[in-house]
């Protein structure tokens, strides 16, 4: 058994789980196919709720600061609303490109002694009942590869997932778009006309202020199946896009970087065969929506990080390695959703305008925005627990609040910091103490806070990944210790 884990991917789910693991202090090794990681990304946002757990970690003073610009418009099928009022407190997004995040978390993983391969293909996978073996094809030829369990997070067309014979779901054909950082002048710039067509869709944004001549294009054609990934992406491949979509075709003085993208829309009808997983878009790519396809990838991963880690250590309870497809699937299944019917608004153009007209009128109201906006972002998984199952906390997120400690007043976010699970509750001479629960210090904190009006409980379980699991009397002993029996061993 050379590693207890091998992550298949170097992405944000591939490298946010490298880093749970490491956390972990569990043995885990990421294989990236590409030799080189280029600064540029199509991605160019960091979610608000990515952000959140970021500094639950203590890490968000890498990643962003006060200074970071927000991009404060949200859109559905691009039908376009100002982000403003409460929404703006929770459902921002931070001006990060996707690139930098995965440059950071990848920086994170080595620090935390996980073993980053460029340049490693995996090409062949074959399972046992006591572990996962891997061919995979480098620099120097082929090699194999054990582990106990493997995580597939290389993207769409996933190799893991055909590999381990993983079933998906085709909710719809395949869509292709290409996107090219450019330099134009501005006399070519005046000639764009960024908006919806009849064959699809074409973009241009800002990329650089210190250069207003630099400037992204990008397209999008539904139903139509982009060239095979063995094929280079070239200036004609981008021109000749444009042209199509838009009737004319752009004059680019230099590129300055070019990919395509586009996949089915699929959804895998399980998140795990035997001790293969799959995470991010190699369970369940789809159109781009507003960034949901990075921050869904990146909580695949900080639910099934600390799972994975209970079992490597061998205190994990029956069951709970199945439990990251049972809770993960159906925001998986509602990303998809999300990104599908917009599509509806978008094309054939001549059919759209009269729901884009209808659609501007809903998202007027506070209310229907937030719907829109939060539809995958704001994940309640059903926990039973003495809250009851209509507390709007129980199986939430933790949220940012205060709490009075002996060491004084603390936010409750970083008390996560750790990677293990949480239990706050009132000290030893409060009027309802908490039972003992040092059989379980190696996997749980206990941190003695008064209690919280904002969470409503004595007493409260936190999971690792930030998810609350349990919340009620500090006294009922027996109850708290089943709810952490349930989860951690």
């Amino acid at each position: 058994m050379s590693d207890p884990v091998i992550i298949v991917g170097g992405g944000a789910a591939g490298l946010m789980l490298a880093c749970e693991l490491g956390l972990a202090e569990v043995p885990t090794v990421v294989l990236e196919r590409r030799d080189e990681l280029p600064e540029r990304s199509g991605g160019m946002l960091l979610n608000a709720h990515i952000a959140d757990f970021l500094r639950k970690r203590g890490l968000a003073d890498r990643f962003f600061g006060p200074d970071t610009p927000t991009w404060g418009r949200s859109h559905f099928g691009l039908v376009y609303r100002d982000i403003d009022g409460e929404l703006a407190k929770t459902d921002y997004d931070l001006i990060v490109p996707q690139w930098r995040s995965e440059q950071l978390l990848r920086e994170r993983a080595v620090e935390l002694g996980v073993e980053v391969r460029l340049g490693a293909e995996v090409v062949g996978l074959e399972q046992d009942a006591a572990g996962v073996t891997l061919t995979v094809a480098g620099r120097d030829g082929a090699g194999r590869m054990r582990a106990r369990y493997v995580v597939g997070c290389d993207g769409p067309g996933s190799a893991v997932a055909q590999a381990a014979g993983f079933d998906f779901d085709v909710l719809a054909p395949s869509y292709y778009g290409v996107i090219a950082d450019v330099v134009v002048d501005d006399e070519s710039q005046a000639l764009f006309r960024a908006g919806s067509y009849p064959d699809g869709q074409f973009g241009v944004l800002p990329v650089n202020p210190a250069d207003p001549c630099e400037v992204r294009l990008m397209t999008v054609e539904f139903d139509r199946e982009p060239p095979g990934g063995a094929v280079p992406v070239t200036v004609h491949e981008i021109r000749s896009t444009i042209e199509r979509i838009t009737g004319r075709a752009p004059d680019l003085r230099a590129v300055r970087w070019m990919t395509r993208y586009g996949s089915p829309t699929r959804l895998a009808r399980r998140y795990r065969v035997g001790r293969v997983f799959l995470a991010g878009d190699a369970a369940h790519p789809h159109p781009p929506s507003s960034g949901h396809g990075m921050n869904t990838a990146v909580h695949d991963a900080v639910n099934l990080g600390w799972k994975l880690a209970a079992a490597v250590r061998g205190w994990a309870p029956a069951g709970l390695l199945d439990t990251y497809h049972d809770e993960r699937r159906p925001v998986g299944e509602r990303a998809c959703r999300r990104a599908l019917a917009q599509i509806p608004l978008q094309t054939p153009l001549e059919q759209a305008a009269p729901l884009r007209e209808i659609f501007a009128e809903l998202m007027r109201s506070d209310e229907v925005n937030a719907f829109l906006v939060q539809y995958v972002t704001q994940v309640r998984y059903p926990f039973a627990g003495d809250g009851g199952p209509d507390h709007p906390l129980l199986g939430a997120v933790l949220p940012e609040v205060f709490l009075r400690t002996p060491d004084g007043v603390v936010p409750a976010g970083p008390l996560l910091s750790s990677g293990r699970g949480l239990v706050l509750g009132p000290g030893p001479s409060g009027e309802g103490t908490l039972p003992d629960l040092s059989a379980w210090a190696d996997r749980l904190d206990v941190v003695a806070a008064e209690p919280s009006v904002e969470l409503g409980a004595e007493a409260v379980l936190v999971r690792p990944d930030g998810h609350i699991a349990w919340l009620g009397p500090a006294g009922a002993h027996d109850r708290l210790l089943l709810a952490v029996k349930t989860w951690f061993g």
